[in-house]
């Protein structure tokens, strides 16, 4: 391994530990709402109030901050300029606290009319009641996320990850402690209770690692500061591109009200689902690989950033894959071990069953994705990711309204996936020509060896499934998961997969540098 990847390996080793931990919570989450709501028109208004939330959060402050300020800021830290690092870093902190609550406070007033002609025009008067009245409350979330995810990027800038990742561990756990405690009590009304408190915790935990690296906050805008306006120079084409996804999020949010609330529910479990393995994987090793990626383009080593993107996206590609294959094929005996019970019945688990076989064609698309968007970030190029990113989801939205008559729902679930994939290519044909090739030959051979590999663990997996099913829905998903990984692992190992011997090389250091 270059030392580069070794850097990424380490980190992303605390990272999906913590992350881990927060899908682990996040299932948990979504097993206790399952049972207490089920696929119910109550939770379908829940989550159409996420939308306008969802949508400043991630235009605003999500995705585009952090991949234009991370860069950024590392820059002042290679250059040991701490004192000018924090110096962007208030007055970044300052402009989102006021353009966020300014926009949180418009979304307060016309809530009703966003949902009742934006959002949700397909939900009844008394769902579009309860809608705007839960997105009133979450919206105070939006501007707690908008400062707790720049003190994420001060701190994976820093390569600190553990407490970054654990925030989300803490935002799951408080919706699981307002909705055990309160939701016979206060409905649907108890999650939006936990979504408020979860987002105070997710920026307090991270506060005690911001004061030992001794913090300084200026009181000032700053706007002329080069710096603040080189963050806004990337954010710009990253914000449009991110206004395009979540355009398509609302599009789908308001096809979907139009065949019933609780479609979204079942849309929504079923997205959740695919998000497990991605989230685990590839945006651990993501968040890992970008503070990295960004040192190494910032000091001209684009050899070492060649192979590390490289390395990066084998591994990725081995766990997902065979991921994509295990989770279409075990999707119904999942569910039904995760959700069924309580309000979530049999009818639950078919209608989410029928999305998430399509979302699972395009999991390690998505894992793709997060990887290889860190690249273009960390060379400063926002707007390429932009500029595809728009053109696949401009393609999703019109995919979804060709499939959504011939195939319901679950042709959002498809359209998304062909979308991703193409999303995916594209991005990884521009990079290539970017860094003077990808080690082409190397990933190609990888992604061959994965393929033929997975297609004899999906056949293993397909059959332990039936032979396990009498002994009920735990011992069946669980069985069929061990086993077929254990066939996978030693197909790759048959086809001679490199991945193999380099997580096991380097499972077996940290294992060994840890008890000695």
């Amino acid at each position: 391994m270059s030392s580069g990847s070794k850097q990424i390996a380490r980190a992303a080793a605390v990272v999906m530990g913590a992350f881990v931990l927060s899908r682990a919570l996040g299932l948990a989450r979504e097993v206790i709402i399952g049972s207490q709501f089920g696929t119910s028109g109550e939770l379908g208004a829940y989550l159409a109030a996420f939308r306008i939330p969802d949508i400043l959060f991630q235009v605003v402050a999500g995705g585009a901050l952090g991949s234009a300020f991370i860069p950024t800021f590392t820059s002042h830290l290679a250059r040991h300029d701490e004192a000018g690092g924090w110096r962007l870093a208030s007055a970044i902190i300052n402009l989102l606290l006021l353009i966020l609550t300014g926009l949180a406070v418009l979304g307060v007033i016309f809530a009703l009319p966003l949902v009742k002609y934006v959002v949700a025009p397909g939900f009844d008067p008394a769902k579009q009641a309860l809608t705007a009245e839960l997105m009133r409350y979450m919206l105070v979330s939006t501007v707690v996320f908008g400062l707790s995810g720049v003190a994420m990027g001060i701190l994976n800038a820093y390569q600190h990850f553990l407490l970054p990742a654990l925030a989300p561990a803490l935002y799951n756990l408080s919706i699981i402690v307002c909705a055990l405690l309160f939701a016979r009590s206060m409905g649907v009304r108890s999650l939006a209770m936990g979504v408020v408190a979860g987002a105070f915790l997710h920026l307090a935990v991270q506060l005690p690692q911001l004061l030992r690296l001794g913090a300084r906050y200026t009181p000032a805008l700053d706007w002329r500061n080069p710096s603040v306006r080189e963050v806004g120079r990337l954010m710009l084409p990253r914000t449009i591109g991110l206004g395009v996804v979540q355009l398509n999020f609302l599009v789908n949010t308001i096809l979907a009200s139009h065949l019933g609330a609780s479609t979204l529910a079942a849309l929504n479990y079923a997205w959740l689902l695919m998000l497990l393995p991605q989230g685990i994987v590839a945006q651990s090793i993501a968040t890992a690989a970008f503070p990295t990626f960004s040192h190494l383009i910032a000091r001209g080593q684009m050899d070492e950033m060649r192979r590390a993107l490289s390395a990066t996206l084998r591994t990725v590609f081995y766990i997902s894959i065979p991921a994509s294959f295990g989770l279409y094929v075990l999707r119904v005996p999942v569910i039904q071990a995760l959700f069924q019970r309580g309000a979530f019945d049999i009818g639950s688990t078919e209608a989410v069953a029928a999305a998430l076989q399509f979302y699972a064609m395009g999991l390690f698309a998505h894992a793709g994705v997060e990887i290889v968007t860190r690249a273009f970030y960390a060379m400063h190029d926002t707007a390429t990711p932009v500029l595809v990113g728009a053109g696949t989801m401009a393609t999703n939205i019109a995919l979804s309204l060709l499939l959504i008559g011939p195939m319901g729902y679950p042709g959002l679930a498809l359209s998304n996936s062909l979308a991703t994939i193409a999303e995916m290519l594209l991005l990884l044909c521009i990079v290539r020509k970017r860094l003077a090739g990808l080690g082409d030959r190397e990933i190609g051979l990888s992604v061959a060896r994965v393929f033929l590999a997975s297609l004899g663990m999906a056949w293993a997996a397909w059959r332990l499934s039936h032979l396990l099913e009498p002994r009920g829905f735990f011992t069946q998903v669980a069985g069929s998961i061990v086993a077929a990984s254990a066939v996978y692992l030693v197909l790759t190992i048959i086809l001679g997969s490199s991945e193999v011997r380099t997580l096991w090389g380097w499972t077996a250091r940290r294992f060994f540098s840890a008890h000695h």
